[in-house]
């Protein structure tokens, strides 16, 4: 099997060849691996991961992609009380990113363009994003790209609905409508909802292997709302988006991210048609526990903790958890184990070296 072929079958629960590998170097960790392995290096490329990703450019943390969409008439300065600082970018929703400090390179302070707004008029006429105007002809051309060098395309389209719409509105106050089922809420919500639905058809119309939604609604020992209240507002939309995908590409492997604590939601996010559930934080979720309970229906990635082993462990304590979780997993596959969050400057080079040996390891093993 080709390394796109290894990795859809590992997910697809049908057995693997080698245990693939993956993460995401926060700046300073890429100018480690620079120095290690030379300017013009692309560790995608030298670790050998099974995928490239294709960012969804409604992903509200990255800038506005200039030409993909429309220019708005909204003066985004004036919505900002106090003015935006200096350096600050602008994405594709109207979300004012600000610089962050020199100790946090890649995180921002996010300012919210619906926090005064007190009326649904005023969200109707908001210049929302016109994913329907945009030139979505390198979009084929680029997934085939991937797949013809016998790597999945995976796309990336987290903060699906929940955080966009709290990054939108701010949290308190999204929390504050929806508790008081207030129509600017299912307005916000059903809005991005729509949104969503457009730009996943596209992907999946273009041949997309795996394409990752998701929000964060866990926290380190509890939901981020209630049960009830998920099942209300989050699942159905979810669920819509989900099938948007699944009408045009039955086959397409869903991937859904959360951070946290969100075992009472598995479930619910396995009927809303999720196939792979992202990252089982370890610090939060017990892989085992989770695996025993719904690893005959789901597959995950990640299980390597950021918070925890990855940088305080040894490489050995690294390489002791790979082979624990890749052999709770079995010969079938049904995890990708990789770090559960961006690694930070904080991780020593050795132990991303140990876990990318501990994966290479472990077929030959007898893992």
């Amino acid at each position: 099997m080709n390394p796109r072929e290894n990795l859809l079958s590992l997910y697809r629960r049908q057995r693997y060849e080698a245990a693939p590998v993956h993460f995401n170097l926060c700046p300073k960790q890429v100018e480690t691996f620079h120095d290690k392995y030379g300017a013009r290096s692309r560790y995608e490329e030298v670790f050998e991961f099974p995928m490239r990703v294709l960012t969804d450019p409604g992903f509200p943390w990255i800038a506005e992609l200039e030409g993909f969409v429309p220019q708005r008439k909204w003066d985004h300065a004036r919505t900002y009380d106090p003015p935006i600082a200096k350096g600050a970018r602008m994405d594709i929703w109207g979300i004012a990113h600000e610089p962050g400090g020199p100790a946090a390179q890649h995180m921002t302070h996010m300012r919210h363009p619906l926090e005064r707004f007190d009326s649904l008029e005023q969200f109707q006429a908001y210049p929302w994003p016109d994913f329907e105007k945009a030139d979505w002809s390198f979009l084929r051309p680029a997934i085939a790209a991937i797949q013809q060098q016998g790597l999945a395309a995976h796309v990336w389209m987290e903060c699906t609905l929940w955080e966009t719409a709290w990054y939108l509105r701010r949290m308190d106050l999204l929390m504050t409508d929806m508790a008081l089922e207030d129509e600017k809420a299912a307005y916000l919500l059903d809005k991005i909802t729509a949104l969503a639905c457009f730009r996943i058809r596209q992907y999946a119309e273009a041949g997309a292997d795996i394409i990752a939604v998701g929000d964060d609604v866990g926290m380190q020992q509890s939901l981020m709302l209630s049960l009830d209240m998920y099942r209300t507002w989050l699942k159905p939309r979810l669920a819509k988006v989900i099938g948007a995908a699944k009408s045009v590409k039955p086959d397409v492997i869903i991937q859904y991210h959360s951070c946290g604590f969100i075992a009472p939601l598995i479930p619910e996010l396995m009927e809303a048609g999720v196939d792979v559930l992202n990252p089982v934080q370890p610090e939060c979720m017990d892989f085992a526990g989770i695996h025993a309970e719904f690893g005959h229906r789901l597959s995950f990635n990640g299980t390597l903790g950021t918070q925890t082993t990855l940088p305080f462990g040894s490489p050995a304590q690294v390489r002791d958890v790979v082979v624990r979780n890749l052999g709770i997993a079995g010969e079938r596959g049904g995890l990708l184990c990789c770090p559960t969050h961006m690694v930070e400057p904080e991780v020593p080079w050795e132990n991303i070296e140990a876990y990318v040996k501990a994966c290479r390891e472990f077929m030959t093993a007898g893992g």
